[in-house]
């Protein structure tokens, strides 16, 4: 596991977060929340997989924590829309987190979602002084934040996986996540009913998600990406 100290290196361009070692935005700036929504929730078909009365646990994994703001999203449609005895278990992986401070910035422009934030923020230095997971919410939640590379740190779970998030640095930026290993290690930890979503549509992404055994389907991007790429596993 990384030391805490290896944090991210942030730039702050018009108040948004700007990652300067992949050179690369951590969020739309059209509009970030929205794009989270349209991505990764309505991708995954989340609310209405959420209104099942029998579901017990229901488990997110995801690859680049960022900001949280995939997180955040996610818990705010959970407390909202699934069974009360349920529990979401969010996954995530990251190889540069935020420091404390450069993650209060973030968030703090999103003031809708205060209500998830401040209890998350206050347990955050924790998570990345290595507590790894965190309860949430009355328990309703539980985070697991995994320093390191995305594979490697896959590698180290057997969580059945419900719903993937992938949400890296864009592939031409951060070419050592998009990997077959990574799509191998998604492949291992899926079932029938699990599906992805992605804000991407590159070509190298489709064809390696295809080989490990997913059903790839292109769906209109948001804002000004033309298409991302959505779909389920096929054991």
């Amino acid at each position: 596991m990384q030391s805490p100290s290896n944090t991210a290196n942030i730039e702050w361009r018009d108040g948004q977060p700007y990652a300067s070692e992949f050179q690369d935005v951590y969020f739309s700036t059209d509009n970030g929340l929205l794009e989270t929504d349209y991505v990764f929730l309505q991708g995954n078909d989340l609310m209405k997989r959420w209104l099942d009365a029998e579901m017990q646990t229901f488990i997110i994994a995801e690859t680049g924590f960022g900001t949280g703001l995939n997180f955040l999203c996610a818990v705010n449609a959970w407390l909202a829309t699934s069974p009360e005895n349920a529990t979401l278990h969010f996954i995530s992986t990251e190889k540069y987190p935020l420091s404390l401070q450069d993650m209060r910035t973030a968030l703090s422009f999103w003031p809708q979602l205060k209500a998830v934030s401040e209890p998350f923020l206050a347990q955050y230095e924790s998570l990345i002084n290595g507590a790894n997971t965190i309860a949430l919410y009355d328990n309703r939640v539980q985070l697991s934040l995994l320093i390191g590379d995305a594979t490697t740190s896959l590698s180290k779970i057997t969580s059945q996986v419900d719903a993937w998030f992938l949400d890296g640095f864009a592939p031409a930026k951060n070419r050592d996540m998009w990997q077959t290993e990574l799509f191998q290690q998604m492949a291992r930890l899926s079932k029938t009913s699990t599906t992805f979503a992605t804000f991407t549509s590159a070509g190298d992404v489709r064809r390696g998600l295809i080989n490990a055994g997913f059903n790839v389907t292109k769906r209109t991007g948001f804002g000004k990406k033309r298409e991302m790429l959505i779909g389920n596993f096929i054991p």
